[in-house]
């Protein structure tokens, strides 16, 4: 029997607001809030017409977010405080970019996370045992995190070769993949309280290169929570191509989509291809 879910969707963005307002409203229900981290260095006017439909926030707090460093979950860790700040009991905190689509009906969506109460929706692997091109970012000292004007990489060298390799502390287990995912309210408050009460992992992690893909999943898979993680965040991504970014897709991919059985995707741009949009919002209507 289908339960009302009511899901509150984190999008960080940074660009082509005319995409996010599409993405928008293609997930607009009774039951869905919208709130959208701007990245503080983008300018906020073209994404003020958001706020003309209903139930969408933008993010008060912003931040200004650098890419590989600390400022993502910072921008991130904020904008779960404004949403549960809010005191509105939701089901669920879907965490997402401005790149993403969904490829299944807002009404399957809801009536996916209705089935699977309680649960997080994660991508998650062991940095020891299955992610092991990762374990540098957390053995290695990374300076990006410090904006340092010149002479980054050196001073990088210089710390790695003299310093002891890096280690989490109170023995945890590094597990990592993607940054996206949807969680439970209480999981996002664990989160929080983690990162709030346990100092020393802000510290570490602003040594870590694109910590935003770690730290999380470390936090969950090393607490109570961890029965209740999926390893599958139920994002569709193509990283045939390599490199530290997913394939954009196209019409090329439209068969995948349609066959997969993730409830979103990404990346799209919509200024260089929207047909594939037009055929997603077809096929889920």
């Amino acid at each position: 029997m289908f339960t009302v879910m009511k899901l509150a969707h984190l999008i960080l963005t940074h660009t082509n607001p005319d995409q996010l307002l599409r993405l928008v409203r293609k997930l607009a229900h009774e039951d869905s809030d919208f709130y959208i981290h701007v990245d503080r260095k983008s300018d906020i006017k073209p994404f003020l017409p958001l706020l003309e439909i209903r139930n969408v926030f933008l993010i008060k707090n912003r931040v200004k977010v650098y890419w590989g460093g600390y400022s993502i979950v910072e921008a991130t860790v904020s904008s779960f405080e404004e949403i549960l700040a809010t005191g509105i009991k939701y089901d669920y905190i879907n965490l997402m970019s401005g790149q993403d689509y969904p490829i299944k009906s807002t009404q399957y969506i809801h009536e996916y996370f209705s089935d699977h109460p309680g649960k997080i929706f994660m991508h998650y692997l062991s940095l020891t045992d299955e992610w092991h091109e990762a374990m540098p970012r957390i053995t290695q000292y990374h300076l990006v995190n410090y904006h340092i004007p010149a002479g980054r990489y050196r001073i990088e060298q210089v710390m790695n070769l003299l310093l002891p390799p890096r280690k989490l502390p109170d023995g945890m287990v590094a597990m990592g993949r993607s940054q996206w995912f949807t969680a439970t309210p209480d999981a996002i408050e664990y989160l929080l309280q983690y990162i709030r009460e346990k100092t020393w992992i802000s510290r570490f992690f602003k040594l870590t290169w694109a910590p935003d893909e770690i730290i999380f999943q470390t936090i969950l898979y090393n607490s109570p929570f961890r029965d209740k993680m999926v390893n599958d965040n139920l994002l569709f991504l193509d990283w045939s191509r390599g490199g530290a970014n997913p394939k954009q897709l196209n019409m090329n991919d439209a068969e995948r989509l349609t066959k997969s059985d993730k409830l979103f995707a990404r990346k799209f741009n919509m200024d260089k291809d929207s047909k594939i949009l037009d055929y997603l919002d077809k096929i889920t209507s």
